[in-house]
């Protein structure tokens, strides 16, 4: 069992910069892939980054490639993302999710994933 709770969110003007963290319990959180997601307000769920289990693979999507880095820190139990030149089209509630799987799987599909967060609100504002 893995408890994830995400931080970091809050309010910021478009051009601004935001870092998320999602902090997971268990000593085994290396043994997860990461996710971030994100829906925003009348929207279905929609990936964002994933990462492999050591930080040596990620994945990215289109809309967000260029601009948003993740990363984790393994003996932190904790993957961030850094989000940079944010657009009101960010506005959404980002969060992260693990996925049990082997060592270079980067999923990017909501169902492949195993544990959820609770959300944390991002809004950009224009």
């Amino acid at each position: 069992q893995v408890q994830l709770v995400e931080s970091g969110g809050g309010l910021v003007q478009a051009g601004g910069s935001l870092r998320l963290s999602c902090a997971a319990s268990g000593r085994t959180f290396s043994s997860y892939a990461m996710g971030w997601f994100r829906q925003a307000l009348g929207k279905e769920r929609e990936f964002v980054a994933c990462i492999s289990r050591n930080g040596g693979r990620t994945y990215y999507a289109d809309s967000v490639k260029g601009r948003f880095t993740i990363s984790r820190d393994n003996a932190k139990n904790t993957v961030y993302l850094q989000m940079n030149s944010l657009k009101p089209e960010d506005t959404a509630v980002y969060y992260c999710a693990a996925a049990q799987g082997s060592p270079l799987r980067t999923p990017t599909s909501s169902s492949e994933y195993d544990y959820w967060g609770q959300g944390t609100q991002v809004t950009v504002s224009s």
